[in-house]
């Protein structure tokens, strides 16, 4: 516990904001209002996307700083800026589809493009309702079009079955920082590959450098392992009691389950921070 105020909430969302497909305990959105209320800025930090990050939070009427797909992109969600990119090399980017391919598996490439989010070259191996969620942002394209001629921010597959994530992580791990979490919203495991050097942590440091904010008075919410350099640079940890083993060896408070209200009681930790 830090001796300091908080100055920054930096909240994950699947299973730590929200649960199920996106839904929102009551207490939470009021929760966050109230945050703000007292002069702390409420920041997310996700393995999503743009625009799966901004379109859940604009039916609450939030539009964050939000680090997306674990790093590779901070935006201004009010404004649309965008404050940091990180894409991976051509050459590991090749590795990573050679890497999926060998398993025979198919990812979903996520790019930084104006027109559109993510690319495939046909059936993708994620949940065919993750898939058809995709439709409006993603294109179907070669991916020699795509390697070394437009940012790739990250590759991932949702939804699928758990051993042959692990084999795809055991394979392109020299290329990629590789997560593989699960169960997810569709009932399966997921994995994504984000560039080398890559974390959550680094982009609240970035945003704090941008904003004013000390790095040293966060306050991290996360349940995952794409979470664990974010809670460990924080000054508070909190991880639901749904989170994973190694979550919650690095919490500093465990609250309830997102489904049971357990993001309300950051409120509390932020008043007596």
């Amino acid at each position: 516990m830090t001796s300091a105020a908080i100055e920054l909430v930096v909240t994950d969302l699947d299973g730590t904001f929200w649960h199920g497909h996106e839904q929102v305990h009551p207490t939470s959105v009021p929760a966050w209002r109230a945050i703000e209320a007292l002069g702390v800025e409420v920041m997310v930090a996700t393995g999503r996307r743009i625009a799966s990050t901004r379109d859940p939070l604009a039916r609450h009427g939030l539009a964050p700083a939000a680090c997306a797909m674990n790093g590779s992109l901070l935006v201004d969600l009010a404004t649309a800026r965008r404050v940091h990119t990180h894409a991976h090399e051509p050459d590991a980017a090749r590795h990573i589809l050679d890497g999926f391919a060998a398993h025979d598996l198919r990812p979903c490439v996520y790019v930084d493009h104006a027109d559109f989010d993510i690319v495939h070259d046909g059936p993708s191996s994620t949940h065919p309702g993750h898939f058809a969620s995709l439709a409006a942002t993603a294109r179907e394209v070669a991916m020699s079009a795509v390697v070394g001629r437009i940012p790739v921010l990250m590759f991932g597959i949702v939804g699928h079955a758990e051993a042959p994530l692990h084999d795809v992580a055991a394979t392109i791990g020299d290329a990629a920082e590789v997560h593989v979490s699960g169960p997810d919203q569709w009932g399966g495991y997921t994995i994504t590959a984000t560039p080398r050097g890559l974390s959550k942590w680094d982009a609240v440091t970035r945003w704090c450098s941008e904003s004013g904010r000390d790095p040293q008075r966060v306050l991290a919410v996360g349940d995952g392992p794409n979470d664990l350099e974010l809670l460990e640079g924080a000054a508070i940890a909190v991880v639901p009691a749904t989170g994973s083993p190694e979550a919650l060896e690095r919490a500093d408070h465990v609250v309830a389950a997102p489904s049971e209200g357990g993001w309300a009681e950051i409120l509390d930790l932020v008043r007596a921070s």
